[in-house]
């Protein structure tokens, strides 16, 4: 570091070591910004002179996402530790973590799931990769700024592609089983999938679509987003534009996945996928069902949110009315919600209201109308996705249209104090590493800090899609006096700086 500061801060008793490392940091962070400020003055001057000789283009000024991402890129080796950017030609619009394959020294490799929304000139696909995890506190700081944002990573390698009929609009694996999967597309069907035993396909125009290793059936009209997996048993959960969630039960079907022959090779005759009728048609909705999510807790227990503004509980046992129904649960349509799996009692929603909700399934509505524990506002568009920890029952992500991913601990509300703190109640970091939409992200269950995240870029920023995966630094989430006695082991070192 470049910044000093004078070692009579820790002659008061009232500044801790902790308040120190921070100030040291923010200073450091206000240098860094300083920097990369002259750096866009120099680079506007090259533009503008050359103008003269080049046309009124060269002019053109940085968008307001430009100048937060590089603020966002100088601060890299200081938030995180460890990152990894990888670009892609076509947008995903879905990503998930499947099993775990390899444990190293510094290194795990583990399977991951996204997809390629494609113009039409090559096929959609399903794409499997297997990513390289770096461990916490083995990456270092010039290795995790060096990265560019128009090259693949090295840590993600395609493993395998399927060419999925239709664009993969959302992806969700089976906790019982990572190799299976499920997907929505832009029909009325869910679509099963045992991606070690799909052929490896080669995506060209006019190529012959993979065949689903089963179908399942029972809505009336597109299914495309709402999609869930139950952790404890091999059921399947969709809610669509025929605003109805339906259940399905596919135990008889898993054990027989794996011996199916596959006949979508070249020269194969085509045979049909077999199919699954719906257990259950739960209706209760009056408009599009957005996203669907099982109680952590009950196979038969699930919840609902739609463009209807309503969050909605059901229990398969009781028959398919609603068993709560929160009316304007939100301002707006609701896009998103997640039911904790550690804390049965709390649910998350986002909406495009641009705000997170909180919610008690024992204390969800007054007077009829949806009363969340806490709004959490922050994000300026509209939330796209929600989804808590696997590590810790009070951490949760959310992002949006803004190109934000935020991480929150609702522990920490209250906090914080002051004029500014009322946008930022429970905050704990800000992910602004995309420079389009954030439009689906995933917690690692074998590595909980570790997230990757996917943004579908618009032309502005050359089109096209991002991947990155990433970790932020452990200081800003371990409990404070533990950070404390760490720091207190390098005050000398620190100083010295």
């Amino acid at each position: 570091m470049e910044v000093r500061l004078s070692t009579s801060h820790l002659s008061d008793p009232t500044i801790s070591l902790c308040a120190f490392y921070w100030t040291l940091l923010i200073a450091e962070i206000r240098q860094r910004q300083e920097a990369g400020k002259q750096k866009k003055k120099k680079g506007r001057g090259e533009r503008m002179k050359g103008r003269g000789t080049a046309g009124n283009g060269g002019g053109a000024r940085q968008s307001p996402v430009d100048d937060r991402y590089s603020q966002w890129k100088y601060l890299v080796p200081i938030l995180y530790d460890w990152f990894a950017n990888h670009n892609l030609i076509w947008p995903s619009l879905s990503c998930r973590w499947g099993p775990q394959l390899e444990q190293a020294t510094y290194k795990n490799r583990q399977r991951l799931y996204l997809s390629e929304q494609t113009d039409g000139s090559v096929p959609n696909t399903l794409v499997i990769a297997n990513c390289e995890i770096v461990k916490p506190r083995v990456a270092a700081a010039e290795h995790i700024s060096q990265f560019n944002e128009e090259a693949r990573s090295p840590y993600v390698k395609k493993f395998k592609t399927i060419i999925h009929p239709g664009e993969v609009n959302r992806i969700r694996e089976l906790p019982q089983n990572n190799n299976i999967v499920a997907t929505h597309t832009d029909s009325p069907d869910v679509l099963i999938w045992d991606v070690e035993s799909q052929p490896n396909r080669n995506a060209f125009l006019g190529a012959t679509e993979s065949r689903p290793d089963l179908v399942l059936t029972g809505h009336q009209e597109n299914a495309e987003f709402a999609l869930a997996m139950c952790r404890s048993e091999p059921l399947v959960l969709s809610g669509g534009k025929d605003k109805s969630v339906v259940f399905w039960n596919i135990h008889d079907h898993i054990s027989t996945l794996a011996t199916q022959p596959k006949t979508d090779g070249p020269g194969d005759k085509q045979t049909k996928s077999p199919i699954i009728q719906a257990r259950g048609v739960f209706h209760g909705h009056d408009d599009t069902v957005e996203d669907v999510q099982f109680c952590p807790t009950s196979a038969q227990e699930f919840c609902s949110v739609g463009d209807d503004s309503c969050l909605i509980l059901w229990d398969a046992r009781t028959g398919s009315s609603p068993v709560v129904k929160v009316e304007k649960a939100h301002n707006a349509d609701l896009h998103c919600v997640d039911w904790n799996p550690i804390d049965e009692n709390l649910l998350l929603t986002g909406s495009a209201d641009n705000t997170i909700r909180l919610f008690d399934r024992r204390n969800l509505t007054t007077n009829g109308v949806g009363s969340p524990i806490h709004i959490f506002e922050n994000h300026k568009a509209a939330v796209l996705c929600v989804q808590w920890s696997p590590d810790k029952s009070s951490v949760f992500g959310s992002s949006a249209e803004d190109g934000v991913l935020n991480i929150w601990d609702h522990n920490k509300i209250g906090e914080l104090s002051g004029p500014s703190s009322k946008t930022t109640q429970g905050l704990l970091f800000r992910h602004s590493g995309h420079r389009g939409k954030v439009v689906d992200f995933h917690w690692n269950a074998h590595d909980p800090w570790t997230i990757v995240s996917v943004s579908d870029d618009d032309e502005s920023t050359g089109g096209g899609g991002t991947l990155q995966i990433w970790r932020m630094i452990d200081l800003i989430y371990r409990p404070q006096q533990e950070v404390i006695t760490e720091l207190d082991e390098f005050k000398s070192h620190i100083l010295t700086c």
